[in-house]
């Protein structure tokens, strides 16, 4: 299965609202972020963020450097029609998470809500972590938000890795510091509970 293709179908044939991911308000992205980054001078990546709300709610918290990134472009033309006039202040990138179109040193904040998880293949996973601290600064946070233990074992019709705090924090390695470690029970628009972990950690 081509991934990008699958991302590209469930975007032109469901409305955002539908997906199992979908959040009305990220709120527990947007507070450990506000947190990590009280400066709203911050440069923030949303990877896989596609239709997501978490770019209205930076834009809302006053935050003036944000990127989303999806491997769907009719994931990143929802949210551009969503946001109207405000889509111009988003840096849009339509590109594979593996191989970033992104300067080296150039993030403050790279988060990941549900991305991570689909990666089965260790290589993938490997590529991933080098891409993180490849553009993260020194300093800099990464929040990632995965399946917990308890989580389904697919979504999406795609195989997951379920993950611990530990689990996840340790798949990253020395080179991150765990600050915090969350569980969220989240209901999708079915009904359906889905346990999610969240790590924020200083690269």
């Amino acid at each position: 299965m081509d991934p990008k293709q699958h991302w590209e179908t469930i975007y032109q044939t469901k409305e955002p609202t539908a997906v199992s991911w979908f959040q009305p308000e990220p709120a527990l992205s947007l507070q450990l972020i506000s947190e990590a980054a009280p400066n709203r001078a911050a440069v923030i990546l949303d990877i896989g963020g596609g239709a997501s709300t978490f770019v209205d709610g930076l834009l809302r918290l006053g935050y003036r450097h944000v990127g989303v990134l999806d491997f769907s472009s009719a994931a990143l033309a929802h949210a551009r029609r969503r946001l109207g006039p405000d889509a111009r202040r988003v840096v849009w990138y339509h590109a594979d998470v593996l191989a970033l179109p992104i300067a080296s040193d150039s993030l403050d904040v790279w988060h990941d809500r549900a991305v991570f998880h689909f990666l089965t293949d260790p290589a993938d996973r490997d590529r991933y972590i080098q891409e993180v601290q490849r553009t993260l600064r020194g300093g800099g946070h990464a929040l990632i938000a995965t399946f917990a233990e308890t989580g389904p074992p697919r979504c999406s019709g795609l195989d997951v890795v379920r993950y611990s705090a530990e689990g996840l924090h340790g798949a990253f390695g020395p080179g991150f510091r765990l600050l915090k470690s969350v569980q969220e029970d989240h209901v999708t628009p079915a009904g359906i509970h889905q346990a999610f972990v969240y790590c924020l950690c200083r690269h």
